[in-house]
C-alpha cells in the first residue's frame, strides 16, 4: 500500500511536517511517497492520502485547494487525512482561544470539499520575514511572539495513527484503533470530524 503524504507550503513549515509525517509512517512499514500537490500526476495511483495545506487568511493555500477539487473522485473513493499549518501556539493571551476557532472553520470548509477521516491544525515556524510591515505591527500588537512552534510530539503521535487496509469490496477504509468502532460506516465517517 501506497499513501500520498502532499502539502501546498508557502514557507516550508508544511513541507517540514509532511515529510515527519511520511518518515513516521515509513518507520511503521508502510510506503509514503512526499511531494508538493503541484507535482502530483496520477492521484489514482495512491492507496490512501494524507494532504496538507499552509493556511493564509484562514484557508487552504489555491494550490491545495486547486487539488482538492481535481482530484475529487478519486478523494472520494479512498481514505483522507487532513492537517493545516498555521499560527495557534504563537497567539497569546485572549487572543488564544482563535487557534480552536481557526480550527473549527478550517474544518467545515474542508468538510464540503473532501469526506476526510480527521483533520489537524498544526502550528509552525512563524518568522519577521514571513510577513508583511502591516502584519508585523498585527502581528505584535496582538502580543504574539515570532519562533518555531512545530510540535514534533504531537505530529508524530497524529501521524501514528494513519494507516488504512483494503476493504472486501476493494475500497480502502480506515483500519480501527482496538477498542474503537470502525469509523467508517457505508461508506461515511461515522462521526464528525473533532479537534484533538
Amino acid at each position: 500500500m501506497t499513501i500520498l503524504v502532499a502539502y501546498a507550503s508557502a514557507n516550508g513549515s508544511t513541507r517540514s511536517i509532511a515529510g515527519r509525517i511520511g518518515a513516521v509512517l515509513a518507520e511503521r512499514g508502510l510506503r509514503a511517497d512526499v511531494r508538493p500537490m503541484a507535482e502530483v500526476e496520477d492521484a489514482g495511483a495512491y492507496d490512501a492520502f494524507v494532504l496538507g495545506s499552509a493556511i493564509h487568511d484562514r484557508a487552504w493555500l489555491p494550490e491545495a485547494l486547486d487539488f482538492l477539487a481535481r482530484e475529487g473522485d478519486t478523494l472520494a473513493r479512498r481514505p483522507v487525512w487532513l492537517f493545516s499549518v498555521g499560527m495557534p501556539a504563537a497567539l497569546r493571551g485572549p487572543w488564544q482561544h482563535f487557534g480552536a476557532k481557526e480550527e473549527g472553520l478550517l474544518r467545515d470548509d474542508l468538510r464540503t470539499r473532501v469526506d476526510a477521516v480527521d483533520h489537524r491544525l498544526f502550528s509552525g515556524v512563524f518568522l519577521r520575514e514571513h510577513t508583511s510591515l502591516v502584519g508585523h505591527l498585527l502581528f505584535r500588537a496582538l502580543g504574539c511572539r515570532y519562533g518555531d512552534y512545530r510540535d514534533w510530539a504531537g505530529i508524530d503521535t497524529w501521524a501514528s495513527t494513519i494507516t488504512a487496509r483494503p476493504a472486501p469490496s476493494g475500497r480502502l477504509r480506515p483500519r480501527p484503533r482496538a477498542g474503537h468502532p470502525s469509523p467508517v460506516k457505508d461508506g461515511r465517517p461515522a462521526r464528525p470530524l473533532s479537534p484533538r
